[in-house]
């Protein structure tokens, strides 16, 4: 796929310089031997130009050709691919062996001498979920593959191990999988990537789709499955004209039937800051969902202006859990060991407090945001969760808060090992984007986005055809759970909520290796 993508860039580029007239180069050599903003241009004009081509498609020539399989960030080739595998062909198998660099150092999944067998597993494998997925080849000129129907288990969790968020709510929320959508905004994507999301994790049963923090659009409701609205210092979709919080919104938000739970972003691991959407994204539609003016910029707050400290924020989710009935969490990202004490300690003190917090990781994307931040603030999630998770079971409030990780975790592996270091659900962004379409090609925040992800413009969205793509988020999730099942089995788990710390082993450079609890033990309550 890849290689194809590469061919047909250099073909272009070759027939463009074959087809282009003698008299255009003249042209543009004496206009740029005179400009003065580019020097290389004006002491070498033609051969200037051939350098500015290779420059702007240096990176789709690194991502395709000169990259190593391993080596792209954020995601390698072997990432996407292997996310693109999933939801194409609901396959994961590879021959030969791996290609990691087992030399370096890393984390590892304890396996057990007697793993389960498939009948010992407690999942649900019936009733299964009807969906589609490619069969036949693909080659450069020639397009022979096509969707086949079949009919695939759903590997969530039985009933009775459920997760169970808020049950001292109106409305608990019972979960079956471990895995949904991380907060993405309409706006941030368009409408087709918002409903292929909605519908394929609505099929897949056991998921959930965030809002974002751009308010709850019809878009999100559309597959019938679970909704998290998330709730951001800008207030969309319940707020009044004048800014401030619209209780009355917020009822009315709250009696939607798919809407589960509210989400308080505190914070998000790309930007410790308020969000940003650029105003050639904010169409009528957009701008009516979220109270604001068309296309103009949104720019939100740093924080919420509704409350400033713990205990305003405690009152601020008891009023919202009498209002409206349902969980309320909040989404922080951990910037040191302590970050979660002092919220611990208060939630055990007053015995009140959220029914969940989302840990977001510094490693985590945006459609916008700057480099400085994204590159600095905040921990990455692997030792983020672990102080959070240390945090709560410190004070004794870990029973009592369910927690939800994001952050680069979009394989079986990444949520295997997660889950072990704390985390209760996993949300995933990219790996859904990618789901979709999404080829990297990092311009989220420009609405020029060329396979119609994130984008609101009607035109660039025609690449992504809600009916097709639906399936793939499907497949995607539920060979995403099919994984963790299996590894969970090989670990001698009866299910994937079994993971722990002491089925974690980090092996070091010089091959020693320690389980993640001796590392990080459990704290004492």
């Amino acid at each position: 796929m890849f290689q194809n993508i590469a061919l047909n860039i250099l073909l272009t580029a070759f027939i463009v310089v074959i087809t282009v007239p003698p008299i255009l180069f003249l042209y543009l050599y004496f206009k740029d031997k005179r400009q003065s903003q580019h020097s290389i241009l004006r002491n070498f004009p033609l051969l200037g130009r051939i350098r500015y081509i290779f420059e702007m498609m240096g990176p789709e020539l690194r991502q395709y050709m000169f990259d190593a399989d391993t080596e792209a960030k954020p995601f390698s080739r072997s990432d996407f691919a292997n996310i693109v595998v999933s939801g194409k062909y609901m396959k994961t198998l590879i021959a030969f062996g791996s290609k990691r660099d087992f030399k370096e150092p890393g984390w590892y999944l304890r396996n057990s001498m007697f793993p389960k067998l498939s009948e010992e597993m407690n999942v649900t494998c019936d009733p299964k979920i009807r969906t589609k997925r490619y069969v036949g080849t693909e080659g450069l000129f020639s397009r022979k593959e096509h969707l086949e129907e079949v009919h695939i288990s759903p590997w969530t969790l039985n009933p009775e191990d459920a997760v169970v968020i808020g049950p001292n709510c109106r409305e608990p929320w019972y979960v079956r999988g471990p895995v949904g959508m991380s907060a993405m905004s309409y706006g941030a994507l368009g409408e087709n990537a918002i409903s292929a999301m909605s519908y394929g994790l609505g099929m897949a049963t056991g998921s959930w789709v965030n809002t974002g923090e751009g308010g709850l659009a019809s878009y999100h409701t559309i597959g019938g499955g679970d909704v998290i609205m998330q709730i951001g210092p800008g207030l969309f979709g319940v707020r009044h004209e004048d800014g401030t919080f619209s209780w009355d919104h917020f009822r009315e938000k709250a009696a939607n039937p798919h809407l589960k739970c509210f989400e308080l972003k505190m914070a998000q691991g790309a930007k410790i800051r308020g969000g940003h959407v650029e105003g050639n994204k904010v169409n009528e539609e957009i701008a009516a969902i979220r109270g604001v003016t068309p296309w103009k910029n949104i720019d939100s707050p740093n924080r919420h202006k509704s409350f400033h400290d713990l205990p305003t924020m405690f009152d601020f989710i008891d009023k919202m859990k009498e209002y409206g009935g349902k969980p309320v969490g909040i989404k922080i990202v951990m910037g040191g060991p302590d970050s979660a004490d002092e919220l611990a300690a208060y939630m055990a003190e007053t015995k009140r407090g959220p029914d969940f917090i989302t840990v977001d990781g510094g490693e985590g994307g945006s459609g916008a945001t700057y480099k400085e931040m994204a590159d600095t603030m905040g921990l990455p999630i692997q030792s983020g969760l672990l102080y959070a998770d240390n945090a709560l079971r410190h004070y004794g409030v870990r029973d009592r808060v369910k927690v939800f990780a994001s952050g680069k975790l979009f394989s079986p592996d990444k949520v295997a090992i997660t889950m072990g270091m704390g985390a209760d659900l996993v949300n995933i962004a990219r790996g859904m984007m990618i789901s979709v379409g999404c080829i990297g090609a990092e311009k989220c925040h420009t609405n020029k986005c060329p396979v119609g992800v994130t984008t609101t413009d009607p035109e660039h969205q025609k690449a992504l055809v809600v009916d097709e793509k639906k399936w793939r988020v499907l497949n995607y999730v539920v060979t995403l759970r099919n994984g963790l099942n299996s590894l969970a089995a090989a670990a001698g788990l009866n299910n994937y909520t079994q993971f722990k710390r002491d089925h974690i082993m980090y092996r070091n450079r010089v091959g020693k290796v320690t389980s993640l609890e001796k590392l990080f033990p459990y704290p004492d309550a």
